[in-house]
C-alpha cells in the first residue's frame, strides 16, 4: 500500500510518519517541499497524480486561530480549497482521504459533548474554513475519514503545557481561563487511531465518514494547568508559583482577535463503537508527554 502524507513537519504529521509506517510505503511531504505547499495547488495536484497513492492523509492546515482573522484568504486556501482538491483527486484515482478537523466548527454553547450530527455554527474564520473543508470532502464523494479533534498537543513543538511549565518557574501568580472545557488530546493518540482506522476502513468501505476523536474525560484550561504544574512539582521541578496562587478567570479576561467556543467537548461514542476502541483519559497522555519533556530538562 502507498500512503501520501501532507504536513509531515507538524505535531500530528510527525507522529503519523511513525504510526503509518507499518501499513505500507509512506511518502511524506512538508509545506516547505515541492508538491507539499498548499499555496501552489497545481504542484500538489501533480504530486498526487504522480504518486497515485492508495491513501492520502492531510495533516497540513492553517492553525493560527487569531491570525486567521486578518489572513482569511490564506486560511481559506489551506483549510478549504486544498482539501477540496485532495478530495477531488482521491475520487478520481479511487484513493481514501484522511482529514483532520476541529471542535471549532461548533459555537461552544451548552455543556453537552457535541455529536457528529449536531448543527455546526463556527464563531471564527478558522472554524469556518475548517467546516468548508469538511463540506468539500463530502461533496467530492470520495472515500474519506474525517476526524474532528481538539486541544492537540505533542512533546515536539510548543504547547500549553510547556507554556505553563515556563510561567510556573518564572512567576509567583498565574491567571488561567476556567470557562472553556475540552479534552487535551495527544498527537500520538490521533496518529495511532488514524492508522488503526485506515487499516479497518480499507477492508470495510462502509466505515467511511465523520468521527469525533479526542481523549477521554474533560477539563478546563485552569484544570489542565493545575495538573501540569502539580505533576512537575512531584517530578522534582522547581515550580515558583504555589497551587493556591493560580487564579481561575473567565474567557473575557484575555481578549483575542478570534472568538473561541467555551464548550469543546466532543462525543466519541461513534468512533469507539465503529472501530472497537477505548479512549484513554486525557491525563494518561499528558503525563506521558510531561515525563518525556521533563526528562530532557531536569
Amino acid at each position: 500500500m502507498k500512503i501520501l502524507l501532507f504536513g509531515k513537519n507538524g505535531q500530528l504529521g510527525w507522529e503519523l510518519q511513525r504510526s503509518l509506517a507499518p501499513l505500507g510505503e509512506v511518502i511524506s511531504l512538508g509545506s516547505d517541499m515541492a508538491g507539499g505547499d498548499y499555496t501552489r495547488l497545481d504542484e500538489v495536484e501533480h504530486t498526487v497524480r504522480s504518486v497515485v497513492p492508495d491513501v492520502i492523509v492531510n495533516a497540513s492546515a492553517y492553525t493560527a486561530v487569531d491570525r486567521a482573522e486578518n489572513e482569511r484568504e490564506l486560511a481559506w486556501q489551506l483549510n478549504a480549497v486544498a482539501p477540496a482538491l485532495l478530495a477531488t483527486e482521491a475520487k478520481r484515482i479511487g484513493a481514501w482521504l484522511v482529514h483532520y478537523s476541529t471542535d471549532y466548527v461548533f459555537d461552544g454553547s451548552g455543556s453537552t459533548p457535541w455529536q457528529e450530527v449536531d448543527r455546526t455554527n463556527p464563531l471564527n474564520t478558522y472554524g469556518k474554513t475548517k467546516l468548508r473543508g469538511e463540506e468539500a470532502i463530502r461533496q467530492a464523494a470520495c472515500q474519506y475519514l474525517i476526524f474532528r479533534t481538539s486541544w492537540v498537543y505533542a512533546a515536539k513543538g510548543g504547547n500549553f503545557a510547556k507554556t505553563m511549565l515556563r510561567l510556573g518557574r518564572e512567576r509567583d501568580h498565574l491567571t488561567v481561563i476556567n470557562d472553556q472545557f475540552g479534552a487535551p488530546t495527544g498527537a500520538d493518540l490521533l496518529a495511532d487511531i488514524s492508522a488503526h482506522a485506515i487499516r479497518m476502513a480499507l477492508q470495510r468501505p462502509d466505515m467511511c465518514g465523520l468521527y469525533h476523536l479526542v481523549a477521554g474525560g474533560e477539563t478546563s484550561w485552569y484544570g489542565y494547568a493545575g495538573y501540569v504544574l502539580d505533576f512537575a512539582r512531584k517530578a522534582g521541578v522547581d515550580i515558583k508559583v504555589d497551587a493556591k496562587a493560580i487564579e481561575p478567570v473567565p474567557t473575557d479576561a484575555f481578549p483575542t482577535a478570534a472568538q473561541r467556543p467555551k464548550n469543546s467537548r466532543l462525543n466519541t461514542n461513534k468512533l469507539q463503537r465503529t472501530f472497537g476502541l477505548c479512549l484513554p483519559d486525557w491525563k494518561t497522555g499528558v503525563a506521558r508527554m510531561l515525563t518525556e519533556i521533563l526528562e530532557k530538562q531536569i
